[in-house]
């Protein structure tokens, strides 16, 4: 492991927990897109970009697939916006929400490629990226991209510690077993020193256990099967192991919520109601030890989007602080 990695870099402000949001329309999936984003494009991508920087949102979370294979579209579909693009783009539309990949598959590029794609990000934003990485999960992208879906672990693990040296120093030097370089230099430098955070994504043991060796934070991808308690004590008690007293900042999404009381039925599982009744569960993830969490809000048009996140941020989340 690149020793440079064990600079545990920390940006959620200390005993505070913060909010962020996947931006709208960028991605389609039908497990969390809802059904006025399919007649959105980047218009309306950019107003809510706008408005989540205006509300003071924490980050901006962009995902990334090149290429879903036909057997997964009818769940998935076809619209995932560029990841590197999109976040370029939001960079120039916004001041301070700092921009995420959520997440990142690094399997898919060789990490020179990330780095320098991810160095631009953070320079050209004024240190606003947050580099979050995961395994991917869709073996035909593998098959067409002629990548071995089987080694996708391995392939993440030495591609952290390559970009994380590749982040620290312009001239880099990486010898492991898929990827070999040294003295080639890598202009513009991230603003962020000693280097943006990498935050891993994924809810396995396997990605717990990866997030607490080489992460500076954890972004669950779905509920853990061991519940949130026993992944967060699994992930601090490898962390220890690993890194000593190296501190990690834990992520979670929120339920879906809808602020104050709505006119129209809410699909099932929403949570509704007062902002004191919306904190509750918020507060409980803080106590579990949550630092980020993507908030999840429920809408039926970009405007009501916009609404509701704003109420969240001037109603619900300073509660949670509380």
């Amino acid at each position: 492991m690149s020793a440079g990695i064990h600079d545990a870099v920390s940006i959620v402000p200390e005993g505070k927990i913060v909010f962020g949001l996947h931006l709208p329309i960028a991605a389609q999936s039908l497990s969390f897109s809802q059904g006025w984003e399919g007649e959105c494009g980047p218009a309306e991508m950019r107003r809510i970009a706008e408005a989540a920087d205006r509300f003071g949102y924490f980050y901006l979370a962009v995902s990334d697939h090149i290429a879903v294979p036909r057997e997964l579209t009818e769940r998935m579909s076809t619209t995932w916006y560029d990841t590197v693009a999109t976040m370029a783009w939001c960079a120039a539309a916004t001041t301070q929400i700092r921009l995420m990949s959520y997440v990142a598959i690094l399997p898919y590029r060789h990490p020179l490629d990330t780095a320098k794609a991810y160095s631009t990000i953070d320079a050209l934003s004024g240190g606003r990226l947050i580099l979050g990485v995961g395994t991917g999960h869709a073996k035909g992208e593998f098959d067409a991209l002629g990548v071995d879906f089987k080694r996708r672990g391995k392939l993440l693990n030495e591609s952290i510690d390559a970009i994380a040296e590749a982040f620290r120093e312009e001239y880099p030097t990486h010898e492991g077993d898929a990827f070999r370089f040294a003295d080639v230099g890598m202009k513009p430098r991230p603003v962020q020193k000693p280097r943006p955070p990498i935050w891993v994504g994924g809810s396995s043991k396997a990605a717990i256990r990866r997030a607490a060796e080489r992460g500076d934070g954890w972004l669950p991808q779905g509920p853990p099967e061991m519940g949130m308690g026993g992944a967060i004590e699994l992930l601090h008690s490898h962390r220890a192991e690993t890194r000593g007293d190296a501190p990690i900042e834990i992520g979670q999404n929120t339920p879906w919520l809808y602020v104050g009381k709505p006119t129209w039925d809410l699909p099932e599982g929403t949570l509704s109601g007062t902002p004191q009744e919306l904190a509750e569960p918020l507060r409980a993830a803080k106590t579990m030890g949550v630092s980020h969490m993507g908030a999840r809000m429920r809408a039926r048009s970009t405007d009501e989007q916009i609404d509701q996140l704003e109420a969240f941020m001037r109603d619900v989340a300073p509660l949670a602080n509380t």
